[in-house]
């Protein structure tokens, strides 16, 4: 199968790249203690080895040495709350498309408050006129008072120049909260208006913006432009088998599977491998097919979930990637 992992991030959890905020600290350690326990059992990550600056050869080696990865897209994650240069810093995910181009993607992120609009907007012509980004990353929750999707004045003005720019693909960190912000701002009904506003772009919500996972399926099953990137989801194989099986059942029945896309989120979880191959052994069982009516996966779903999907979304042609990849690997 054709490998095409939507969201792989360069991190940069480094003491060095803490704002001096009381709740720095606390909320890197937080999400690292989360990634070291809910990632496969057989290969454990530690909260300090996640708390550090991460090298490009690194996420290199987990992504495409250690997992059937094809094709990856390594994402900016613009948190400014606690970091100086983001969680996963412009430079660092442009620096790793550059060096293995035929292999990455550059996804870059504004945030409109980070300074500004205006800001923002010289950092989209920046990272998508000189960087190459093919897709921009929003991540709208903050500590201190965060920004709805759909606010006409701060983030319309950013939809509205990445479509100038040509970069129709958008792409929202939804539910999964990060240290002491508020769940609430990353609800994802704020991207119904803008999906209906601008239906020349493509939406991506993450994370099945859970516990909004309701309100996540509604939405995406109703326009055409929303897909869902089950970034780091199917980690729940190892730990919430069931979970994950009517999660799963229930997005191929009311939303599809041509709308379902891989991701790994890697580093945070170690290499993608175990979960590529625990979503390749997963099936739904006969009780939630019976009981609740949902469809059993297919050979097919997973091919267009793994890479398919996402291939057709960034205009990627499949078979000339093989080709070009194959040429390279010789």
């Amino acid at each position: 199968m054709f490998v095409f992992d939507n969201a792989i991030h360069v991190y940069d959890m480094s003491d060095e790249n803490l704002r001096e905020r009381p709740d720095s600290a606390y909320s890197r350690d937080h999400l690292a203690t989360l990634g070291a326990s809910a990632g496969w059992p057989g290969v454990p990550m530690t909260t300090s080895g996640l708390a550090r600056r991460w090298s490009i050869e690194e996420v290199y080696d987990l992504v495409f040495e250690d997992a059937p990865t094809d094709m990856a897209m390594a994402q900016v994650v613009p948190i400014f709350d606690w970091y100086k240069g983001f969680f996963a810093p412009v430079e660092t995910q442009h620096a790793m498309a550059e060096r293995y181009p035929e292999r990455v993607m550059f996804c870059g992120g504004v945030d409109p408050l980070y300074p500004d609009v205006q800001g923002a907007l010289e950092q989209l012509d920046h990272q998508i006129t000189d960087l190459g980004a093919k897709s921009i990353k929003f991540y709208n929750g903050h500590v201190d008072g965060g920004w709805r999707c759909d606010d006409e004045k701060l983030a319309y003005p950013l939809y509205e120049r990445c479509r100038e720019l040509g970069c129709n693909v958008l792409q929202f960190h939804k539910g999964f909260p990060f240290g002491l912000m508020n769940v609430e701002q990353l609800r994802p009904v704020d991207l119904q208006a803008p999906a209906r506003d601008f239906p020349d772009l493509t939406f991506i919500i993450h994370h099945l913006a859970l516990p909004y996972f309701d309100e996540c399926v509604w939405v995406a099953n109703r326009f055409p432009n929303i897909y869902l990137s089950l970034a780091s989801n199917i980690a729940a194989y190892f730990v919430q088998p069931r979970l994950l099986q009517e999660q799963v059942g229930r997005l191929l029945m009311e939303v599809g599977p041509d709308k379902l896309l891989w991701a790994s989120d890697a580093a945070l979880l170690g290499s993608p491998r175990p979960y590529i191959e625990g979503f390749l052994e997963l099936t739904i069982p006969e009780d939630l097919r019976v009981g609740y009516g949902y469809p059993q996966i297919t050979r097919e779903d997973k091919e267009k979930f793994l890479g398919l999907n996402f291939a057709r979304i960034m205009g990627v042609d499949v078979e000339a990637k093989r080709a070009e990849l194959a040429r390279v690997a010789a």
